[in-house]
């Protein structure tokens, strides 16, 4: 009984610390309006902290350093038709299917790349990191990541500046966004890359990094103490059939962009697709940055 007793009050102690953290930090970045505002959600400050081992400072740097990405960038204006010529071939796509603990999935498929455009290829992935944010179940806040290589050489590998760019958006713009990400059967020629591309993660990035081999039994315990067979494709070990249907996800994702208006608080019309592609009319009227 004490113990158990002893057990709630650590928790609830830990709680409070974090409480007291996340206001700590809000107060250390001031009065914020618009879509900052709208993206430093509690559950948004804690994984800065996180990231940065609740070190308030160095939280609180990292955040303002989004925030300026974000008014820059603009992530949250980006719409399905300014990059679906860049998901044709479905390289990067949200998967249909859960991981066992319900986190979204991302499927990310480099021989399967289609276009050689650094910014584009950058624009489509944030796009998707966006899109996966914004369809995470209740209390979710990290997404898994599955790279299948089929088809991978080094005529389809991005360059290593693209990589190392980003490397950089996600580690410093979506921390703790990442909960595993599944290399699945690289071929022996990705070690090259890896030596080099791996240099630029963090240590909590690169914990979370697993190389899965088919015929290696450790690999396969790994897939399955995250995946459900079922629904996992063929490509990872799975028995389901990893299908890409460009206009049926073109569809759902130009039905995700008027969600996404409306969480930013943009004024948006449902776009109408044919083919996978929507006409520019469609572009909501998104208000300044802020």
């Amino acid at each position: 009984m004490f113990r158990r007793r002893q057990s709630h009050n650590h928790e609830e102690n830990d709680s409070l610390q974090r409480d007291a953290k996340v206001s700590e930090l809000r107060a250390a970045l001031g009065p914020l309006s618009g879509r900052s505002l709208r993206y430093c959600t509690d559950a948004c400050l804690v994984r800065y902290l996180e990231a940065r081992n609740w070190n308030v400072n160095k939280a609180k740097k990292m955040l303002e350093e989004t925030l300026k990405w974000r008014a820059a960038f603009k992530p949250e204006e980006i719409r399905w038709h300014e990059v679906a010529h860049e998901g044709e071939t479905g390289k990067v796509s949200r998967a249909d299917f859960h991981d066992r603990l319900g986190r979204t999935v991302l499927i990310m498929r480099p021989g399967m790349q289609n276009t050689t455009s650094a910014e584009n290829n950058i624009r489509h992935l944030v796009y998707i990191i966006e899109n996966s944010i914004l369809n995470l179940r209740e209390g979710q806040e990290q997404m898994s990541w599955l790279i299948d290589f089929t088809g991978w050489s080094l005529n389809t590998n991005v360059p290593v500046k693209t990589a190392r760019d980003i490397i950089n958006i996600l580690q410093n713009h979506y921390p703790e966004r990442l909960a595993i990400c599944i290399l699945y059967n690289p071929p022996r020629i990705f070690e090259a890359f890896w030596k080099v591309v791996k240099y630029f993660l963090d240590p909590k990035t690169f914990q979370k990094v697993k190389f899965v081999y088919p015929k290696n039994k450790e690999s396969l315990e790994v897939m399955k103490s995250l995946f459900d067979e079922e629904n996992l494709p063929g490509e990872f070990g799975g028995k389901a059939t990893l299908k890409y249907d460009h206009e049926e996800f073109s569809r759902m994702m130009a039905e995700d962009d008027v969600k996404t208006a409306s969480h930013w608080g943009f004024d948006s019309k449902p776009c109408h697709v044919t083919n996978g592609y929507s006409g520019a009319e469609t572009m909501p009227l998104a208000p300044p940055a802020s």
